[in-house]
C-alpha cells in the first residue's frame, strides 16, 4: 500500500488539488475542505485498484466525479460531465467498483465518513471503506460510519457496532449545535425570552430580533428569529420567517451566550448562512431605516362576493379563488388533476438540467416503468392508486358579506375599525377583539343556516367528522403564506358545531394578529374576504407536510423535505417535534433527518409511503407551477393510511 504525500498545503490554498496517499490532520482537513451547517468536511476518494486515499481540494473540486476523471483517469471535465449519468453508475452502483467514494465531515468528539445518498454500496464494501479510511485520518478522534440513506441504516444495524462504529443522522442532528433554517443578515434590537410569559407580556415590532428556546407560532412581523432548541423548518413561525425573508436559526446555547455577552435589548447585526450563527453588537441607529418588505406591497386579485353558491369542491378549479379562496380552489384544482390528468405533471422532469437533456429517464425509473414508456399515464397511475383528496364543500364570499350585513352591530364595528386602521390608532386592539365576539355571537340567519346544510346533507351525508378550514383570498400566496394566522378547527360533529365553527373561521379574519401582518404587506381590510372549507376528516395512521424543496439548501434541486406526526397539527403547530426526512425525487431514496419526539422511526411501509409522497409533491409542483421553469416548491398538508396518500392542502411555498 503505497503512502505518497503530492502537497505541501498552504492556508486556503486553490492550486493544491488533494492530499493523496497521506495522512489527514485536522488542519489540513480546514484547508482542504468545505463548511455546511456549521461542520467542516472534506470529500474522499479511495482508489481500490491502486490501494490510495485523495483528500480532496473542495475549492477546486466540488464533484468526487470531475477530479476522478481530471487527476487520476486523464478525461477531460468536458467529457465527464457530458457522460456523467454514465460514471455515476460506475462510481455509485457497480458492485466491483474501482473507487469508493464519501465524505469526511467533522463534528465534536468525532469524525464521520458517509457516502453521497444515492449510492448502493453493499454491507462489505461499507466495511471496507470505513476500515480504509480509518487509517489516514487523525487516531485522536473516532471515525463513525454514517448512514447516508434508509437502505444503508438496515445494512449498518446488521452489522455489530463493534466492527463498524456508527452514528445515525438523527442522533447528530438532535444534537447539532447549529442549524441554519433561512440565511440572511438583519439588524435590530435583540429580545432575549426564557419563558412564554415573558415573550407575552413583551411589546414586539418590526426591529426586533427574538430569540427563546422555541418561538411561538403567533409572532408578529420581526426582523429575526433565534431558536435556542430544535425545531423543524416546516414550522408555522419559520415558514413565516421564509416569507418574510429574514435570518432564522437553530443555535443551542443562544441564550447563555446572549446573557454572558450582555447582548439583551441591544442593537445587533444578525448574520446566519452555511457557516454558522453571528452576533455582531452595533449602535443604535438614529433613525432605523425601514425594512425591505415594508416597501413590496402584496396586490390581491380583484374578489367577487356577490352571489355564489356552495359547492363541492371537486367542481372547482384554480380559478374560482377570487370568489371562494386559494386554499378552497387548489383544492378543486387537485380533484381536477386526480380526475382528469394534466399536462404539467412531468414539467419539472422535461427541464434540462446540463449535462442532462432532461431527467426524464430518472422519472420513468421511479415511476418502474421502461424509459420508452408513456410517462403521463404512469405519472396519471401514481396520482389515481395512491393520491386522495378528502371529500368536501366550499362556503363562498358571498355567504361571509351575507352573515355580516345580516348584523347591524357587526357592520358599526367593522366601520370604527376600518377607521383606526386609516389612522394608526391605539384602538386597533380592542377594536379587533370586540368585532370578533360580535362575529362568534351573532346568530347565524335560519337561510344560511339552511344552505350549510343543505349543502352537507346532499354531499356529505354519512360523515361522522368534519375539520373546517379557512379559505381567504389574503392566504396561501407566493407574496403572503399567512400560514397559521387564520382557524382551522378539527373534530366537528353536529350542525350546530359546524355553524359556530365557520363564525370561528370567519372571525379569525379581523383578529389583532391577521390585521396587522396585512396592514404590514399593505393588504386593506376593505380587500380582504373569507371562504370556508369542510371537508371530511379522515382517519390515518400518520400524517404532517411536505415541501418540494431542501428548505436547508436551495440549492439542492433533487430532494424535499417531510416532516411526520401521529397528527398533523402537532407538525404545524409547534406542540411536538416532528420525524424529519428529505426524500431525492429524482435518484429515489429518503434519509431519516431526525426524530424528533417520536421514540422511533417509521418502519420500511412507511419509508414507502414517504417515498410515493414525494414523487406526487414534485408532479404536483409541475401542475400548479406559475411559470414555466416548474421549479416553484409547494408546500403540502396530508395525511396517510396503509393504502392512501390524502393531501388536505396544497399552497406555494416561499423560497
Amino acid at each position: 500500500m503505497s503512502l505518497t504525500s503530492v502537497v505541501t498545503l498552504s492556508p486556503a490554498s486553490e492550486t493544491v488539488a488533494a492530499l493523496v496517499g497521506a495522512r489527514l490532520s485536522l488542519s489540513a482537513l480546514h484547508q482542504l475542505g468545505g463548511t455546511l451547517g456549521g461542520y467542516s468536511f472534506v470529500k474522499v476518494v479511495v482508489d481500490r485498484e491502486q490501494a490510495k486515499i485523495h483528500f480532496l481540494n473542495h475549492a477546486r473540486h466540488s464533484f468526487h466525479a470531475i477530479y476522478i476523471g481530471e487527476e487520476i483517469l486523464g478525461v477531460p471535465e468536458e467529457r465527464v460531465r457530458a457522460e456523467i449519468d454514465s460514471y455515476n453508475e460506475t462510481f455509485y452502483h457497480a458492485p466491483d467498483r474501482r473507487f469508493l467514494l464519501g465524505i469526511l465531515s467533522l463534528h465534536p468528539q468525532l469524525l464521520s465518513l458517509e457516502t453521497v445518498e444515492v449510492d448502493t454500496m453493499p454491507a462489505e464494501l461499507i466495511r471496507e471503506f470505513h476500515a480504509f479510511v480509518t487509517q489516514y485520518v487523525d487516531p485522536a478522534l473516532p471515525l463513525v460510519f454514517k448512514p447516508a440513506n434508509q437502505r444503508q441504516e438496515r445494512l449498518v444495524r446488521e452489522i455489530p457496532a463493534s466492527e463498524l462504529p456508527r452514528v445515525f443522522a438523527h442522533e447528530l442532528f438532535s444534537a447539532a449545535p447549529f442549524v441554519a433554517l433561512n440565511p440572511g443578515t438583519a439588524t435590530g434590537r435583540l429580545r432575549a425570552f426564557r419563558t412564554e410569559a415573558e415573550y407575552r407580556a413583551a411589546t414586539l415590532d418590526w426591529t426586533d430580533i427574538i430569540v427563546m428556546d422555541r418561538v411561538p407560532d403567533d409572532i408578529p412581523r420581526l426582523s429575526g428569529i433565534v431558536n435556542a432548541r430544535h425545531t423543524t423548518p416546516l414550522s408555522h413561525t419559520n415558514v413565516l420567517a421564509t416569507g418574510w425573508q429574514i435570518p432564522n436559526a437553530v443555535q443551542l446555547g443562544a441564550l447563555a451566550e446572549i446573557e454572558r455577552r450582555g447582548l439583551d435589548g441591544k442593537w445587533v447585526e444578525y448574520t446566519v448562512d452555511a457557516r454558522g450563527f453571528a452576533l455582531r453588537e452595533i449602535g443604535e441607529p438614529a433613525d432605523a431605516a425601514p425594512p425591505s418588505w415594508y416597501a413590496q406591497r402584496v396586490t390581491l386579485e380583484q374578489p367577487e362576493a356577490d352571489h355564489s353558491p356552495i359547492v363541492n369542491l371537486a367542481r372547482l378549479r384554480g380559478a374560482d379563488r377570487h370568489r371562494y379562496g386559494t386554499k378552497a380552489a387548489n383544492l378543486g384544482e387537485l380533484h381536477h388533476v386526480l380526475a382528469a390528468g394534466s399536462e404539467r405533471l412531468l414539467g419539472f422532469y422535461r427541464v434540462p438540467r446540463p449535462p442532462r437533456d432532461n431527467l426524464l429517464p430518472y422519472l420513468a425509473r421511479l415511476l418502474d416503468v421502461p424509459a420508452d414508456a408513456d410517462l403521463g399515464a404512469a405519472a396519471r397511475r401514481l396520482l389515481d392508486e395512491h393520491v386522495r383528496v378528502p371529500r368536501g364543500i366550499a362556503l363562498p364570499f358571498s355567504l361571509q358579506r351575507r352573515f355580516l350585513e345580516s348584523s347591524p352591530r357587526i357592520q358599526q364595528a367593522i366601520g370604527k375599525l376600518k377607521m383606526a386602521l386609516e389612522l394608526d390608532a391605539r384602538e386597533i386592539e380592542p377594536l379587533c377583539v370586540e368585532l370578533q365576539g360580535l362575529i362568534r355571537s351573532a346568530r347565524m340567519p335560519g337561510a344560511l343556516a339552511g344552505e350549510i346544510d343543505s349543502a352537507l346533507v346532499s354531499q356529505l351525508a354519512g360523515v361522522r367528522a368534519f375539520v373546517v378550514r379557512s379559505s381567504s383570498n389574503a392566504e396561501d400566496l407566493a407574496g403572503f403564506s399567512a400560514a397559521g394566522i387564520y382557524e382551522s378547527l378539527n373534530h366537528v360533529t353536529t350542525a350546530e358545531r359546524i355553524f359556530a365553527s365557520v363564525k370561528e373561521v370567519w372571525a379569525s379574519l379581523v383578529s389583532m394578529r391577521s390585521v396587522r401582518l396585512r396592514q404590514q404587506a399593505g393588504i386593506s381590510l376593505d380587500e380582504c374576504y373569507m371562504g370556508v372549507v369542510i371537508q371530511e376528516q379522515v382517519a390515518a395512521d400518520f400524517g404532517g407536510v411536505l415541501v418540494t424543496t431542501n428548505p436547508m439548501n436551495r440549492a439542492d434541486f433533487r430532494t424535499v423535505y417531510v416532516n411526520v406526526s401521529p397528527r398533523v397539527t402537532d407538525v404545524v403547530d409547534g406542540s411536538a417535534l416532528p420525524m424529519q426526512y428529505l426524500y431525492s425525487t429524482v435518484e429515489g431514496g429518503g434519509r431519516t433527518v431526525s426524530l424528533g419526539d417520536a421514540p422511533a422511526d417509521l418502519d420500511s411501509r412507511g419509508h414507502d409511503q414517504l417515498q410515493r409522497l414525494a414523487i406526487a409533491g414534485r408532479l404536483l409542483q409541475g401542475h400548479f407551477s406559475p411559470d414555466y421553469t416548474f421549479d416553484s416548491p409547494v408546500d403540502v398538508e396530508w395525511l396517510a393510511d396503509g393504502d392512501h396518500l390524502h393531501l388536505v392542502q396544497l399552497r406555494p411555498y416561499s423560497a
